[in-house]
């Protein structure tokens, strides 16, 4: 029987650290990509508090589905989380807490309500104000008779309006005496002092999630069978090959990076091309056809043009078959040597601030290129056809990731072979 694991993304909202010793999985705020995480089985349960949306790529909600559909149950609550559960909860995703239901029924809209600003360091700590707290301890204000039902919605519009990254406490209490509220901005800092959690809505609908996490009481609320349809994208299919990775002789290496470098260094790449081609071509459904041999399909396509010229099938990395059959030719050397340019690209993103692959230039790519392959200018787009690259401005696109690394290595050899002459 296999070990069921908690996955609990979760920063600002709720401390990691409040959750060392419960035995659960706890995991930095939620981003695009995370839920594609091998280690996420199915059978697992992914708990979704807090997420980057500002820093990093948001969570996509496909993400989420599919997910789902692979059998993992994800449960929603406090942040982003409620948010997502309550844009999903028709398709089984399970919400939790006053913020989800705020979110489900329509009193709660956008994620600014939910939103805080971080440290730039990296720590997960809140340094502002989400809106779902302040209108809490508003209404917990009124309730005392601290406010009166006009001065809490104006307290509440005057707050809201700050951008949620400068809404500390200090701007909380500056609007407060523009406003004359110095009374309920004392009986807050009073509460505050007795319990530093007074008001925190979010925090509270986090734990509560945790428990229900941990109770197995995570059931999907609906009968909806999600089947790939439901997420399946061009989208999605290239969000999944950008995360899909492996850990192979003792590295942890994506794998659309060790596709790219054998389409790029193998000389024999075309081969394995049209191998794939004739694989595809025998267990391709997509059509509407049973597999047919690759020549059957070219003779009823016409026109004499080669297979390569002819199918551009988008690659699914996720699909083990496939993969094999594209890395057939890949050695240990090879894997190497992709790890040394995923560090080359690692290094110059750290030392160039504002660095992007894309921002690589086309004409250096395609002259390395050409000088890898040996290829005349009108036969690039031939060459990078017959090796799966669909045509030169592909090629380009595909190979920028490689050219820090490249560039490095010609320069180390350059310093060897100059090295070489002196000594001689």
């Amino acid at each position: 029987m296999e070990f069921v694991v908690i996955h609990v993304f979760v920063g600002p909202t709720l401390p990691g650290s409040t959750l060392a010793s419960s035995g659960l999985q706890v995991r930095p705020p939620v981003r695009h990509g995370d839920l594609f995480d091998a280690a996420i089985r199915p059978g697992d349960t992914a708990l979704i508090v807090d997420g980057m949306y500002h820093q990093a790529p948001a969570l996509r909600h496909k993400e989420i589905l599919a997910a789902m559909g692979r059998g993992v149950t994800v449960i929603g609550a406090a942040s982003i989380g409620a948010l997502r559960a309550a844009e999903l909860a028709q398709f089984g995703m399970l919400g939790v807490g006053r913020i989800y239901a705020a979110y489900a029924c329509g009193k709660l809209a956008g994620d600014d309500e939910v939103a805080v600003g971080q440290a730039p360091d990296g720590e997960l700590t809140a340094l502002t104000w989400p809106v779902v707290n302040l209108r809490n301890v508003l209404q917990l204000a009124e309730s005392e008779d601290v406010l009166d039902t006009e001065r809490t919605a104006r307290l509440l519009t005057a707050l809201r309006a700050v951008y949620y990254p400068q809404r500390t406490w200090a701007a909380v209490q500056a609007v407060c005496r523009r406003l004359g509220e110095t009374q309920f901005a004392r009986w807050l800092a009073v509460r505050l002092e007795q319990d530093r959690h007074f008001g925190d809505l979010k925090r509270a609908d986090a734990l509560a999630a945790v428990r229900v996490a941990l109770a197995g009481a995570a059931v999907k609320q609906t009968d909806v069978q999600l089947v790939p349809a439901v997420w399946e994208t061009a989208y999605f299919r290239r969000w999944s090959n950008s995360f899909a990775r492996a850990r192979v002789g003792g590295l942890e290496l994506f794998t659309e990076d060790r596709l790219v470098y054998q389409q790029v260094f193998d000389p024999a790449f075309p081969d394995i091309w049209a191998a794939y081609l004739e694989h595809r071509s025998l267990h391709c459904r997509e059509d509407g056809l049973d597999g047919l041999p690759l020549e059957v399909r070219l003779a009823r396509a016409g026109g004499g043009l080669p297979a390569d010229r002819l199918f551009h099938p988008t690659v699914d990395l996720r699909d083990e078959q496939s993969v094999a059959v594209l890395l057939a030719g890949e050695s240990e050397l090879d894997r190497q040597a992709v790890a040394r340019y995923a560090d080359a690209l690692t290094s110059e993103r750290r030392t160039r601030p504002g660095f992007t692959v894309a921002a690589v230039r086309d004409e250096l790519t395609c002259r390395l290129l050409r000088q890898v392959w040996q290829c005349p200018e009108h036969k690039f787009d031939a060459e990078a056809s017959a090796r799966g690259l669909i045509c030169g401005a592909h090629a380009i696109a595909a190979a920028k990731r490689l050219v820090p690394g490249l560039l490095q290595e010609m320069r180390e050899r350059a310093k060897q072979s100059e090295a070489v002459y002196v000594a001689q």
